[in-house]
């Protein structure tokens, strides 16, 4: 874990703040809405299921009542999200054959695997594998980790996270990758990407629960079941087949091969590594089940009264993973009550707030996302089709798990760094509340990449996330050890489980900080000229300036209000 740390951000980026009226934002409705949303009768809120059938029109409802206005596709409410959903099926038939020694490998147990290719079957017929130590091509940081070696139908196996993240002081690559902190480069959408880009058939992940921030029990909570974007048949597919390999399976395949795992995982760190050949080859024969499924986000807005096309978003998915295997207790619903049935019944009552308040001179956005647990894709598909301009939008703000364990003393940054400008509103809004801000303790888990704020900080849209998951607050009741004993519970046990459930002892107190912090950083951009930025470093910093001359240009065509 990282060490705690809480810093106070230089506020005056953007004059003193003024103080915000007292909002009263409705822990009651809060609790109301998460319940309705974590009932049995939602069956998990799976994209494409009759859970979806039943939160979309829920959802509408709400934002009727909060006082939006639709915001979706043709003056309606939603915007359609077209998706593929692939379930293997019995019999999961995996193996590797070494020396002519066929080695199976047990699903779930030993392997996680999944294809997000819309094909009724995976064949893999004695595909070579290949250790491609972290699986990271970094041109910027001097990093390859391939050297030219060709993928060309063979199975990637790469580690999880950074090649620094286990770095001891003194290391060369220490601190090439941002140390402890998670950078894109350490997520497994990022490794599953590059394989596929260099022609790779399959790619596995090896797990280990410090490097990817999560226990096993999470990796294979989908159940072998997953969501994709439909993409047209001549882009660029994905991998055949990705998923994750334990590592004791890997350290075994290793020392088949004359390798030791933690030898080879020190080699990995070093600029010089070069792949190696596993000495053994991957058969698989998976029947799939595909469905193509049309999803959709549900989108709300408040007109700006005097820059209507300047757009402040807010946004929390909806959707959670559905009826899956059965626990001990018998059961099989995983109803996302933390998990973001309460970070959408937040931004509801935000939503609410403002709809009753002035009006304010710029548009805010709401929108409850499907698709998230599979890989960010409501959020992504909106990216890529938006409503709303992304050079004119000034900042969006995700709710994204939040905690029910009482008042907190601080407020959690996610992605020190990335934005100054975000981050002085934050402290600023933090501090009117009378709390501190700390950094996220444990970066390395990447939640700044594992959001759907991640979608908008891609264009260059700056960002704020509040996840509960990001670091043990310093709880009133209790203090930090209570946090920590809240989040390490919810993490180990809780977290894509049976035992996200809504309860009625929830404390929504410290629930209520995090929406009214939110509304008061809505409330400052929606009535201000400003225009948040990135930090110089920050990877999104030279999208953010393709922003800022395209608004330029298009302000000179229309005249400064309302574009």
């Amino acid at each position: 874990m990282a060490p705690e740390s809480a810093h106070a951000v230089p506020a005056d980026l953007y004059g003193p703040p003024e103080k915000p009226a007292p909002l009263a934002v409705g822990t009651e409705r809060m609790s109301e809405i998460a319940r309705v949303l974590a009932s049995d009768a939602f069956e998990g809120r799976a994209p494409g299921t009759a859970g979806e059938d039943k939160t979309i029109p829920y959802l509408i409802e709400q934002f009727k009542a909060a006082g939006l206005e639709p915001a979706g596709e043709n003056g309606g409410w939603t915007q359609t999200v077209p998706m593929i959903r692939t379930q293997l099926k019995a019999p999961v038939n995996i193996s590797v054959s070494e020396a002519g020694q066929s080695l199976p490998l047990r699903f779930p147990e030993d392997v996680y695997l999944g294809t997000v290719r819309p094909v009724d079957r995976v064949r893999i017929a004695s595909a070579p594998m290949v250790f491609v130590g972290y699986g990271v091509t970094a041109p910027e940081r001097g990093w390859d980790d391939f050297k030219g070696v060709d993928l060309t139908g063979k199975v990637a196996v790469m580690l999880v996270n950074d090649p620094d993240f286990e770095a001891a002081p003194g290391e060369a690559v220490a601190g090439k990758f941002s140390g402890k902190t998670m950078t894109y480069y350490g997520r497994w959408t990022y490794k599953y990407e590059e394989a596929a880009r260099r022609g790779a058939i399959a790619a596995l992940v090896v797990h280990e629960t410090d490097a990817a921030g999560y226990p096993w029990t999470v990796v294979k909570s989908p159940a072998g079941e997953n969501y994709a974007i439909a993409l047209p048949a001549d882009a660029p597919q994905p991998v055949l087949l990705q998923g994750w390999i334990q590592r004791d399976a890997m350290a075994a395949l290793l020392k088949r091969a004359g390798q030791d795992y933690e030898t080879v995982k020190r080699e990995a760190r070093t600029s010089g590594f070069r792949p190696i050949d596993l000495k053994a080859k991957l058969s698989a024969d998976i029947p799939v089940t595909v469905a193509r499924i049309t999803s959709r986000n549900v989108l709300g807005k408040i007109t700006g009264a005097t820059y209507p096309n300047e757009t402040i978003s807010y946004g929390g998915h909806w959707d959670a993973y559905g009826i899956g295997p059965p626990d001990a207790q018998g059961r099989t619903i995983r109803p996302g009550a933390a998990d973001d049935a309460l970070g959408l019944a937040a931004m509801i009552e935000n939503a609410r707030a403002f709809a009753a308040g002035p009006r304010l001179q710029r548009t805010l956005l709401f929108a409850a996302w499907t698709g998230e647990e599979r890989g960010l894709l409501g959020s992504e598909y909106y990216a890529q089709h938006p409503l709303f301009p992304m050079e004119t939008m000034v900042a969006n703000l995700t709710f994204d798990t939040l905690q029910w364990n009482g008042p907190v003393k601080d407020a959690v940054l996610v992605g020190r760094g990335q934005s100054g400008d975000m981050e002085a509103l934050l402290a600023d809004a933090a501090s009117a509340q009378g709390r501190t801000v700390t950094d996220e303790n444990h970066p390395e888990r990447g939640l700044f990449y594992r959001a759907d704020h991640f979608s908008f900080a891609k264009r260059g849209v700056p960002v704020l996330l509040d996840m509960a998951l990001a670091g043990a607050y310093d709880m009133v009741d209790g203090r930090r050890p209570a946090g920590e004993k809240w989040l390490s519970d919810f993490t180990s046990n809780c977290y894509h489980q049976t035992c996200d459930t809504w309860s009625p002892s929830w404390d929504l107190r410290g629930a209520a900080q995090e929406a009214e912090l939110f509304h008061a950083i809505g409330e400052r951009l929606a009535n201000s000229r400003e225009w948040p930025q990135w930090s110089a470093s920050s990877e999104f910093a030279k999208v953010r300036g393709k922003s800022d001359a395209a608004r330029t240009a298009s302000g000179r065509q229309k005249g400064e209000r309302g574009h």
